[in-house]
């Protein structure tokens, strides 16, 4: 792949990077592609326990790209239905994901961040629902991630207007989990990854699952989904692993079985 570069390590941490520099690391179709490709992959991979999302040559991404004309005109709906699943694929991804952010972050690029499980950036990183200045309305997911992060009054401030967010205020507005120094945010994105890596596979999807349909559901359901997830945790090897390891005072070894 050209567009989509991989990389991981023993510990099963797969960085994907975003590879267009030159273009910011706009997402062209050969990058729409390739990207569900890799998605789809590393779902299927065993040994993929954790995904890091970030961009190559100091962006993270800066939206579709608009300069070939390749999503204006022709069948709108056919191209917006592939968009659409691989926003639904990351969404969708039972591991755990970080987008790892240190340039502009706009548009499509910024809800594909957004996507992300958590989100970490430096103080040099921006970040844009910059839709409307293209004539657009927002996709990738916007319209479900932005009210239910910081509230649809702010949802519409941020879609309306498109203006460009610095760092600290997409921090001070709830959008980051981290502001680090641009320094110090690859050994902590690597920190927080391993963390994430050496946990319990079976238990770390679960929760993602619960926490990410909670908005669609009553007090009532939570529970109910609660305690079929909690069921299947009881018979994992896993948790038998956690308690085993507990009682022995020891670091528990994850298998996600």
């Amino acid at each position: 792949m050209e567009t989509i570069l991989t990389s991981r390590d023993n510990e099963g941490v797969v960085e994907l990077i975003l590879n267009r520099p030159e273009k910011k690391n706009a997402i062209n179709n050969q990058m729409w592609m390739e990207l569900r490709k890799t998605l789809v992959a590393l779902e299927s991979d065993v040994t993929a326990k954790v995904l890091v999302i970030t961009g190559a040559g100091g962006a993270f991404c800066s939206g579709a790209d608009l300069s070939g004309g390749e999503l204006v005109g022709g069948d709108g709906m056919a191209r917006m239905r592939e968009i659409n699943d691989v926003a639904l694929m990351l969404h969708r991804f039972s591991k755990p994901t970080i987008a790892k952010v240190t340039g502009i972050a706009a548009g499509a690029g910024c809800n594909m961040a957004l996507g992300c499980d958590l989100i970490v950036a430096s103080p040099q990183a921006r970040f844009s629902e910059i839709f409307v200045k293209r004539g657009l309305s927002i996709d990738f997911g916007g319209s479900f991630l932005l009210p239910r992060l910081i509230g649809l009054h702010k949802a519409k401030e941020l879609a309306f207007f498109g203006d460009i967010l610095s760092a600290q205020e997409a921090f001070s507005m709830g959008l980051l989990n981290q502001l680090i120094d641009e320094d110090e945010i690859d050994s902590f994105v690597r920190d927080w990854a391993l963390r994430l890596a050496q946990g319990p596979p079976i238990a770390l999807s679960l929760i993602k699952s619960l926490l990410n349909d909670s908005f669609d559901s009553t007090m009532v359901g939570a529970l109910d989904s609660e305690a079929k997830s909690q069921a299947i945790n009881f018979k994992s090897l896993d948790t038998k692993e956690a308690i085993t390891a507990f009682v022995e005072k020891r670091s528990p070894k994850f298998q996600g079985r």
